[in-house]
């Protein structure tokens, strides 16, 4: 067997359905195996970049790792952003890399370069993934491959990269190769740590439970559902946490964080034991004033990866394993809070009296918060909602309602601008239904060219662009610290009418600009539920995001009540 013909047939062993790629030279051999064998299926992206995007996409959907492919040199480097965002995001993927034939590699020469795109892409992704290899000879791909799954799925999952020069692509690795499928092993909680947690839980008269994206990455969304409906405590989450609990879920509280809902921050601040599940606890959480976020409350945080607890707050009590099986553990032993009523009741009045929808009250045209709103009641046939990076995010977070079923995938780590439009490819192909993209004009622009791919397959797309004619979350920094001076932000910005440029691509498309056009608008934007539509909703450029932490101030106080601290050098 040709070793581009045993890494199609491990891929569907492993059950891959997709590999996104854009074409190259050296892996020619790859493509053509992937072809002749008819599954998985080859998706053809516009950019190396996008391509693994919707990898990430497709894994954060499936647990399976995604899977994308570039060739040598430009395709190499091109894929390297959507390796460090599933690296920093814990998504589990293996990226397959073309290379030039061995023996055109540079080896110790000195000389930069030995051959047309020959390119160190190994070297370059070693500190963006879990690992980095290059395949030195045939015999070796199966190991190599088996390796790749194997790791990108076992502890706190991620990216892995293989690096294979085209003359092994097409050699022989003999017959009846091995196809063992990579799985992710688990083992119960300590007993003693678990019955601490619930003893503190249950002791508690303000507990709380702040949720991650690790109960995603876990696939423990159900775990975690039957044992806060157990314990009837309330639950908070992070940007990466949005959809743990459906948003009818009486116990879902809200967002934290420097965005957060504000009710949510106040209720973080006012808990008295807080039980932290598959989070970090990253600066975007806790805001710089760790001191502050942890108080004098008792934390348990439980994580895969011991390197993320006590490292920015410390003081933790760590309970180190796999989340789904703590949280089947914790379902069957928990016991129901006896007074979580009242503390239920006490954020019901928070939440009553910081709405989200209050926060830009009194702004010019749409207010982003209710367009949120008002896009989840119109889109109860979508399986998710993906964001890009922005303003727009943090609107879609802090208001969407995100259904039992559905899904929200958004980026966190890295953070890249550029990621909803791919990434939400990946998504629909996943889930195989309506998929609604939330982006701005400047992220959008980004990826621009994968409309294109939508076009060709037909995808549903539902894209919902808030135009604000800038990018928005950097010219709101600029307007707290650089005294309204909007360099790149306004000033040498511009966007066309992406509604014209999505007719281009014959993708349907409309626009609206006044609050009474929304709801024609989102009827527009689902009249063919099995098609792609792009909705552009123009916002006012000097709108907000908001509440937004005040900088260097405890979570609970947020702009625009609060004022930051002064930025140094500004």
């Amino acid at each position: 067997m040709r070793a581009s013909d045993h890494l199609a047939e491990r891929l569907a062993a492993q059950g891959v359905e997709h590999v996104f790629e854009v074409a190259g030279g050296t892996i020619t051999h790859l493509l053509d195996a992937l072809h002749r064998r008819g599954a998985p299926r080859l998706i053809s992206m516009r950019h190396e970049q996008a391509a693994a995007f919707a990898a990430e996409g497709t894994a954060r959907i499936r647990g399976v790792p995604g899977v994308a492919m570039a060739t040598s040199g430009p395709g190499a480097t091109n894929l390297l952003t959507g390796v460090a965002s599933c690296h920093y995001d814990s998504v589990p993927a293996v990226f397959l890399c073309g290379q030039v034939s061995t023996s055109e590699l540079r080896g110790t020469r000195p000389v930069r370069q030995q051959s047309f795109q020959a390119t160190d892409v190994v070297a370059m992704a070693e500190t963006i993934a879990k690992a980095a290899w290059r395949v030195d000879a045939a015999g070796t791909l199966p190991e190599r491959l088996a390796d790749a799954f194997a790791l990108a799925l076992s502890g706190r999952p991620g990216p892995v990269l293989l690096d294979v020069p085209m003359d092994l692509q097409g050699a022989d690795v003999g017959d009846g190769v091995p196809l063992a499928v990579a799985g992710v092993p688990a083992g119960g909680p300590d007993p003693e740590a678990l019955e601490r947690v619930l003893a503190d839980l249950r002791a508690a008269s303000r507990p709380l439970i702040l949720v991650g994206g690790g109960v995603r990455t876990a696939g423990a969304a159900d775990d975690l559902r039957r044992f806060v409906a157990a314990a009837g405590v309330p639950v908070v989450h992070s940007l990466m946490g949005v959809d743990a609990l459906a948003a009818e879920d009486p116990l879902r509280v809200g967002m934290i964080g420097t965005y957060g809902n504000r009710w949510a921050n106040i209720a973080v601040s006012r808990a008295d034991v807080l039980l932290v599940l598959g989070s970090r606890l990253d600066i975007r959480q806790t805001g710089a004033d760790v001191t502050s976020f942890a108080g004098t409350r008792t934390i348990h945080q439980v994580d895969c990866d011991p390197a993320e607890v006590n490292n920015r707050v410390t003081g933790c009590h760590a309970l180190i394993g796999d989340l789904g099986s703590f949280l089947r553990a914790a379902a069957d032993a928990v016991e129901e809070h006896p007074a979580a009523g009242a503390w239920r009741d006490e954020l019901a009045a928070l939440r009553a009296r910081w709405p989200d929808v209050g926060e830009l009250a009194g702004a010019a045209g749409i207010n982003p918060n209710e367009l949120m709103h008002a896009l989840s009641r119109a889109g109860e046939q979508a399986t998710a909602y993906v964001t890009d990076v922005g303003q727009h995010q943090m609107w879609a977070a802090q208001s969407l309602r995100v259904g039992g079923d559905q899904r929200f995938v958004s980026a966190g780590g890295m953070g890249a601008m550029g990621f909803g439009l791919p990434a939400a490819i990946g998504v629909a192909l996943a889930t195989r239904g309506p998929v609604v993209v939330v982006a701005g004009d400047g992220g959008f622009q980004l990826n621009l060219q994968e409309l294109q791919t939508v076009a060709e397959t037909g995808l549903p797309l539902k894209m919902v662009v808030l135009d604000n004619g800038c990018h928005g979350m950097v010219r709101q920094f600029q307007e707290s610290y650089f005294d309204g001076r909007y360099p790149s932000t306004r000033w040498g910005y511009s966007a066309p009418d992406l509604a014209r440029v999505a007719a281009a691509f014959d993708i349907p498309s409309s626009t609206v600009a006044q609050p009474s056009e929304v709801d024609a608008g989102l009827d527009a934007l689902w009249r063919d539920p099995a098609r792609p539509h792009l909705l552009r909703v123009l916002i006012d450029g000097d709108t907000n995001a908001y509440p937004k932490l005040a900088f260097g101030h405890p979570i609970t106080e947020m702009e625009p009540l609060a004022k930051p601290i002064p930025l140094r050098g500004a």
